[in-house]
C-alpha cells in the first residue's frame, strides 16, 4: 500500500519547469516615433551655421535671374562634398558655388588634387574681400559672377568648303562655367612673376569684376567675346 502511495504522489506532483526569462522591452528610437515629413520639417527650423563660421550665406542675392537656378547658395560649414556629384548629369549645380570656386582653382599643376591648399587659399581670399569691401564677400563673388559671365559667343557653321562664323546665345550653365574658369585663371597667372600672394590676387581679381571694371581679366575676356559676337551677327 506504501508503494502505492507513493507512485500516486509521484504521478500527482507537476515536474518542475525552467524557468523563462521575461520579454525585454527594446526602446523605439526618436526617429522611428515620426514620420520622415515631421522629420524634414524640423530640420528645416534648424539653422546651419555660417561658411567657414563667419559667413551667411542665406542673405546673399543673385542679381542675375539666369543665374539663380544654377548658382548654388545652400547652407554649408565645410564646403566640400567628396566628389558626390561627380558622375551625376548636372550634378555640379547642386554643390555650392565657392566649391565650384576651389575646384575651378585646382586647374593648374600647381594646385591640382590640393583640396586643402585651395581651401585655405579662398577662405583667405574672402577674408581679404570683406576687410577691403565691408560687405559680406560670398555676396561680391556672386556679383562678380553676374559681371563676367557672357551673354553670348561665336560657333562655326560649315556651308560645303566654306567656314562661317555665327552669333549664339549661350545657356546660363555654360556663362556661370565661363565665369568661374576665368576667374580663376586671372588669378593663378597674376602670381607668375609677381610677389602677391594668390590669395591676394583673387581677392583682387572678384573685387574688380564685381564692380564690372575693365582691369579685370573675366570681364574684358567677357567684353571681347560679345564684341566678336556682334561683329558675327
Amino acid at each position: 500500500m506504501e508503494e502505492e502511495k507513493n507512485i500516486e504522489q509521484n504521478v500527482a506532483e507537476p515536474t518542475a519547469e525552467p524557468a523563462v526569462p521575461a520579454p525585454v522591452s527594446v526602446p523605439q528610437s526618436a526617429d522611428s516615433l515620426i514620420s520622415k515629413e515631421e522629420r524634414i520639417e524640423l530640420l528645416s527650423h534648424v539653422k546651419m551655421p555660417p561658411l567657414f563660421g563667419k559667413y551667411d550665406l542665406s542673405e546673399v542675392q543673385v542679381n542675375d535671374p539666369s543665374l539663380v537656378k544654377y548658382i548654388n547658395l545652400s547652407p554649408v560649414v565645410l564646403p566640400h562634398t567628396e566628389a558626390r556629384y561627380t558622375r551625376r548629369e548636372f550634378g555640379k549645380h547642386r554643390m555650392n558655388i565657392v566649391e565650384r570656386l576651389m575646384n575651378n582653382l585646382m586647374r593648374t599643376e600647381k594646385y591640382t588634387g590640393k583640396k586643402v591648399k585651395t581651401y585655405k587659399v579662398v577662405r583667405a581670399a574672402f577674408e581679404i574681400i570683406e576687410k577691403r569691401t565691408k560687405k559680406n564677400p560670398v555676396q561680391v563673388f556672386v556679383d562678380a559672377l553676374s559681371n563676367a559671365a557672357p551673354m553670348e559667343e561665336i560657333t562655326r557653321l560649315q556651308f560645303g568648303g566654306i567656314s562661317v562664323q555665327k552669333a549664339v546665345d549661350i545657356s546660363a550653365a555654360r556663362r556661370l562655367d565661363i565665369a568661374l574658369r576665368n576667374i580663376c585663371k586671372s588669378a593663378v597667372k597674376s602670381t607668375y612673376k609677381n610677389k602677391k600672394p594668390v590669395e591676394l590676387c583673387l581677392a583682387e581679381e572678384i573685387i574688380l569684376a564685381a564692380r564690372g571694371d575693365a582691369n579685370s581679366m573675366a570681364v574684358s575676356k567677357k567684353e571681347e567675346i560679345e564684341r566678336v559676337a556682334a561683329s558675327s551677327r
